[in-house]
């Protein structure tokens, strides 16, 4: 038996491909070992949004072949999909897979062994445009599991790599994604979120398919109590998801929006599909039919060209739209995008002034959404590891508040309605 390590670098989505492949493995008969110890083979699930993410993901391949010189290093995922000849420019690379192909990660390892020399599996984007069906039936988180329902984006944002590293979009087919579902359920998961490249372009690619199609035909499956949306843009959401948002009891009221900027200008200079207004209106219809929906957003600060006044312009929207969390990411230059070669790059000093400003922000925001719940009753879905810090119990509402609750081990992984008070800026939900 050959023992096989995986990390994980980046988004969600790459989480729910590094447990397809994972599966793929187990079902060979591999063992799965922590990536601490030492493995036949290690997998490094790459990511290359930003140049950090491509430095991270050489540093964690060198990590690899430092801890057993003898095993077979895997890079697979964005990095190589975009940068194939650097990464294999790597001594410690034995093996370079891209984001197509994983369904076949086994015999490419396969393949490389027998060959005794590196080598590249990655595949041209243009070569094949259909969805590349790779499963799983468990995960390691044991309450909700994510189902990546779409791949690729055909936005080309002025900053962004991802086009590029994941191709045109590609729909996988509602029958698909449903049976997935049912196994999940019978595997005891309650939560299932959806995920996707450009989640909100879901069934663009297919006749008589959108998302809010693929949400009806799988809410009633049997088992599973909540439905959560991951990232979506605010163009993209339909007066009837949102009617159906405020209708289910098991679609959550939680939808992640990403802004990125509160000026006109450096939107048309990020290439995004939408001005100022336009977002604030959607925000504004979402409220109104779910007054009580939690609504998070990215940021970028200090995007090239960003001045003072473009910047006083973001603060001033997120306080206007209070978000109930917001992420906050300094621009960072990827080579092989627009964005870095434009004129008057910000001075890292001003970003790390500009994302202080705004994390203080959006702490506020986040406290004040939170209050709105003080004393209300509420379900939480409760996770299978405790708080490091208290040992209680920890998990999500629906509308995306994190809670801390004080019971048994019985209580893991299960959906209990427990009333919230706050103790040192932290929720506390109380059995009753």
């Amino acid at each position: 038996m050959k023992r096989v390590a995986f990390y994980t670098l980046g988004c969600k989505v790459n989480q729910y491909d590094t447990e397809a492949m994972m599966k793929q493995f187990e079902e060979a008969g591999y063992e799965i070992v922590d990536f601490e110890s030492e493995a036949d083979i290690y997998v490094i699930n790459t990511c290359t949004v930003t140049q950090q993410g491509a430095s991270k993901s050489r540093k964690i391949t060198r990590r690899a072949k430092r801890r057993n010189p003898q095993a077979l290093v895997a890079m697979v995922g964005c990095y190589p999909q975009v940068d194939a000849d650097e990464v294999m420019e790597m001594v410690e690379v034995d093996l370079v897979v891209g984001t197509k192909g994983r369904s076949k990660i086994i015999e490419f390892v396969k393949q490389a062994i027998r060959a005794k020399a590196p080598v590249n599996f990655v595949q041209e984007m243009e070569e094949d445009d259909s969805f590349e069906e790779i499963a799983i039936e468990e995960s390691k988180e044991r309450t909700r599991a994510s189902i990546k329902i779409q791949e690729g984006c055909d936005q080309f944002c002025s900053y962004c790599i991802i086009p590029y590293a994941r191709g045109s979009l590609r729909s996988r087919s509602l029958e698909d994604v449903k049976a997935e579902v049912i196994r999940l359920a019978k595997g005891g998961f309650e939560e299932i979120v959806l995920t996707g490249i450009h989640l909100g372009q879901y069934g663009k690619d297919k006749e008589e398919l959108d998302l809010v199609k693929l949400i009806k035909g799988i809410l009633t499956v049997e088992g599973i109590k909540r439905i959560r949306l991951s990232s979506i843009e605010g163009t993209e959401v339909s007066d009837e998801l949102i009617d159906l948002i405020a209708e289910s009891d098991k679609l959550c009221r939680h939808l992640h929006l990403p802004l990125q900027s509160g000026s006109d200008k450096i939107l048309e200079a990020m290439n995004r599909p939408y001005d100022v207004q336009q977002f604030r209106d959607m925000v504004t219809k979402i409220k109104a039919k779910v007054p009580e929906i939690a609504i998070t957003s990215d940021v970028i600060v200090g995007f090239p060209g960003e001045s003072d006044e473009d910047f006083n312009d973001t603060y001033q929207v997120v306080k206007e739209l209070e978000f109930s969390d917001l992420h906050i990411f300094k621009y960072s230059k990827r080579q092989g995008t627009p964005a870095a070669d434009f004129e008057n790059q910000v001075h890292s000093v001003i970003k790390k002034e500009r994302s202080e400003k705004l994390r203080m922000l959006a702490k506020s925001l986040s406290l004040a959404y939170q209050q709105k719940f003080i004393a209300e009753r509420i379900e939480v879905l409760l996770e299978e590891v405790r708080d490091n810090e208290t040992g209680m119990l920890t998990g999500l509402t629906d509308n995306y508040l994190r809670v801390l609750v004080d019971g048994s081990d019985e209580l893991l992984g299960e959906l209990v309605e427990v009333k919230l008070m706050e103790k040192e800026g932290k929720l506390i939900g109380c059995l009753e």
